[in-house]
């Protein structure tokens, strides 16, 4: 009987314990930046907001994640996620061919591409052709957030601007409004709601053609994760499909944006 007594109290012990370890893995920190809206920022009240929290939070729900934000500058992001600084960044990073040599990703939670923005008077054509756009724009100050695929795919395709990165677009922007850019590029979405459509973008406007270059742009923003962590991998991409099937992303798509910014379904 003492023995049942203590084979019985075993497995209570053993069955708290991996309560404990199965209560502990759904504790999961999101790394993100707050300084590019739409998709994150910080609002006059300090509180975090955009379509990424949104997002995020609604995934961890659909998981059943508790988590927790953690505000990252973006170039020290990828590097914060591999020091376990936190578990998962969210915060509109494309899938990238060279980034996943560091970090795995889940599949994408959308999908925009890369456009110019430029003063209205500037009354710029930018011709398709990544060739003569780059010849046209000879010479001329093009602002780019550091770090990020749009200053790779500047750098590489139009070797003939000049390139000026800063540690955000929101620095960027505020230097082609005192004239010191000629233009600047990011995600299309990014500069259209987080500038062109703001007060102080209202004498800008896109400019030149869409890019989606597979070989910078990669295959839309994904959910950045520590090589080896594909329960969790598994868990928001399963998490993804879900908001997706139940309305609940295009609850959240609508509240930013007049399209669907999940591009083309896979």
């Amino acid at each position: 009987m003492r023995k049942l007594v203590f084979a019985l109290a075993a497995v209570a012990a053993l069955g708290t314990a991996a309560s404990a370890v199965q209560a502990e893995t759904k504790k999961v920190l999101i790394g993100t930046e707050g300084a590019y809206p739409p998709f994150n920022f910080i609002d006059d009240t300090g509180k975090l907001q955009g379509f990424d929290i949104e997002i995020a939070e609604a995934l961890c729900a659909a998981a059943d994640y508790e988590c927790e934000f953690v505000i990252q500058d973006w170039d020290g992001i990828i590097p914060g996620l591999l020091a376990k600084k936190y578990d998962a960044i969210i915060a509109s990073m494309s899938i990238t061919d060279e980034r996943k040599q560091v970090v795995d990703f889940t599949d994408k939670y959308y999908n925009t591409p890369a456009k110019f923005v430029a003063p209205k008077a500037a009354k710029l054509d930018i011709p398709e052709e990544v060739a003569a756009a780059n010849e046209m724009l000879s010479g001329m100050r093009v602002g780019v957030q550091r770090a990020t695929i749009h200053e790779n795919f500047l750098r590489a395709r139009f070797p003939a601007v000049e390139v000026v990165s800063y540690a955000t677009q929101e620095e960027a922007n505020l230097d082609l409004t005192n004239g010191r850019l000629d233009l600047v590029m990011a995600d299309s979405i990014a500069l259209l709601e987080g500038f062109v459509n703001t007060e102080a973008g209202e004498d800008y406007e896109y400019v030149g053609p869409d890019y989606d270059d597979p070989d910078f742009h990669g295959a839309g923003a994904g959910i950045a994760i520590r090589k080896g962590e594909e329960a969790l991998v598994e868990g928001f991409n399963a998490a993804i499909a879900q908001i997706r099937s139940d309305g609940t992303y295009k609850q959240i798509n609508d509240k930013y944006f007049a399209f669907d910014v999940y591009g083309a379904e896979d």
